[in-house]
């Protein structure tokens, strides 16, 4: 499916109050929600991009017990900021340059917060809250993919 069949299926649902969109074409299915994972929906949440996955086969091994270690992904409360697009993620105007913001950092809306270089062009990407920068979720020259999480502000 085009990505930008994708951004706009996005927008329609930003202008609507509908809570999420499903979508096939022919094998290709997009489904976009604005409450990813059943989060509740008087909390905004980012919009997730997912693709439909096959049936899991029946399993017969036991729940884990509570003597494994848990999951330890972090969790984040703040808003993630994710790319507007594909392309190689900055955390600093220039190689050796002072970073745009660090972990604690205060952000006002519309600040710089990081760039994002696609076909040879560097875009600047500002901060749509105030808040603290609680995470950087990316390594400064990674590549990053559209709706991918960059940062979370808290």
């Amino acid at each position: 499916m085009d990505i930008r069949k994708v951004k706009k299926l996005i927008e329609l649902l930003e202008e609507s109050n509908i809570s999420e969109i499903e979508i096939q074409e022919g094998e290709e299915s997009v489904r976009i929600s604005r409450h990813p994972n059943g989060t509740n929906w008087q909390q905004p949440a980012p919009y997730a991009y997912s693709q439909p996955q096959q049936p899991a086969p029946h399993a017969t091994t036991p729940p884990p017990s509570s003597a494994e270690p848990a999951d330890e992904t972090p969790v984040f409360r703040g808003h993630a900021v994710s790319s507007p697009m594909v392309g190689t993620f900055y955390r600093s105007p220039a190689p050796g340059s002072k970073p745009f913001v660090e972990i604690g950092s205060s952000v006002k809306k519309g600040e710089t917060i990081c760039l994002i270089e696609a076909m040879k062009m560097m875009n600047q990407i500002e901060a749509d809250r105030d808040g603290v920068i609680e995470a950087i979720l990316v390594e400064d020259g990674e590549p990053v993919e559209f709706d991918q999480p960059m940062l979370v502000i808290a």
